[in-house]
């Protein structure tokens, strides 16, 4: 099984919009039973709260079920747990490192780095346009099933 952590700086926005869009694409691929999804956040100001309305009413527009969750921090026992930790931008990624110690297995990516891109994914917390980081999110995503198809993970 591989296990697969979002991430971003609330986990209201984009990492639940990765979780929930990546739950989606392996299910429709009949594949969910080789996958373990979850998101965090790398700071503790939205812990306990549910995902944002803009990434709750973007998913329904495209017709994904919202994975049931609240938010919670990322912890250095999550770097220890799972196989992948998937970040949404440079601030994230410094912030993960920060919390796991560093990255000595080589465990910490940029959601855009499986599309060859080192864009970051914009917070629509702060743009409001969730619809150009769902895009964002999807293109990571699809990259990153490809990565792991090329790579024989999957």
């Amino acid at each position: 099984m591989i296990k697969v952590l979002f991430i971003c700086h609330g986990n209201i926005c984009r990492s639940t919009m990765a979780q929930s869009v990546f739950a989606d694409m392996v299910a429709k691929q009949h594949m969910e039973h080789l996958f373990e999804i979850d998101s965090a956040a790398t700071s503790r100001e939205e812990i306990g709260n549910t995902p944002h309305y803009g990434t709750v009413n973007k998913l329904r527009q495209v017709g994904i079920p919202l994975v049931p969750h609240r938010a919670r921090q990322m912890t250095k026992q999550d770097y220890e747990y799972f196989d992948y930790l998937i970040g949404m931008d440079d601030y994230n990624i410094r912030n993960m490192q920060r919390i796991a110690g560093g990255d000595p297995d080589g465990k910490i990516y940029a959601l855009l780095q499986f599309a060859g891109s080192t864009r970051n994914i914009a917070d629509p917390w702060y743009t409001g346009n969730f619809d150009e980081t769902y895009d964002d999110v999807c293109e990571g995503l699809h990259a990153f099933l490809a990565y792991l198809q090329k790579e024989s993970l999957i």
